[in-house]
């Protein structure tokens, strides 16, 4: 069966951050992403996500505070190991973080999980129009997404969830398959018996 959707997740595929380069997804492009990004489920229409769009300047600035940060918290670390955090954010050609915003005066209806998984929802949106539209992605997380102090920097109160950093540019290097769960394991029909 011949099916573009089908075969576009069947192949997708992340791409490490750092064998992406230029170019990146052009503005009508980005758009795409971004409209594709927040068709998920929605409970109740909150819209509890945001997200923030850092081109290379931004990046660059973000890096300088993560580093300043991971410096302080780290005083023990090696100037090489700090400039890996001060590298990360810029990565790629563009850097999308993907933020939490549940809506707490409805958790009795829809639960924050729900809102939450929205959220990450969106984030898996970003990969697949990403990949649709040729482009590679990766999905990343690590300490900076749980640092109030970046959240702070980046406008957000500390209680709110940074849900991922998400690199996109063009692949230099199309990463290996690797080796998907077997089904028996994963996957189990329930029977009423």
């Amino acid at each position: 069966m011949e099916n573009s959707t089908i075969n576009s997740l069947l192949s997708r595929r992340s791409v490490l951050a750092k064998n992406l380069c230029e170019p990146g997804p052009k503005d009508e492009e980005l758009e795409l992403i971004l409209k594709a990004a927040i068709r998920v489920p929605d409970h109740g229409r909150i819209e509890p996500w945001r997200i923030q769009i850092l081109h290379k300047n931004s990046q660059l600035k973000l890096g300088s505070i993560i580093g300043k940060i991971f410096k302080k918290n780290n005083p023990e670390a090696s100037e090489k190991r700090i400039q890996v955090e001060i590298d990360k954010p810029s990565l790629a050609p563009l850097l999308l973080i993907i933020t939490s915003y549940p809506d707490k005066t409805r958790f009795e209806k829809i639960p924050e999980i729900e809102q939450k998984l929205s959220s990450a929802a969106v984030c898996q949106n970003i990969l697949i129009a990403s990949h649709a539209l040729n482009y590679g992605a990766q999905w990343l997380t690590g300490w900076a997404t749980y640092s109030k102090e970046v959240k702070e920097a980046l406008g957000h109160n500390k209680s709110i969830d940074i849900v991922g950093f998400i690199h996109i540019g063009t692949a230099n290097k199309i990463p290996n398959e690797r080796k998907r769960p077997e089904f028996d394991s994963i996957i189990s029909k329930w029977q009423d018996t």
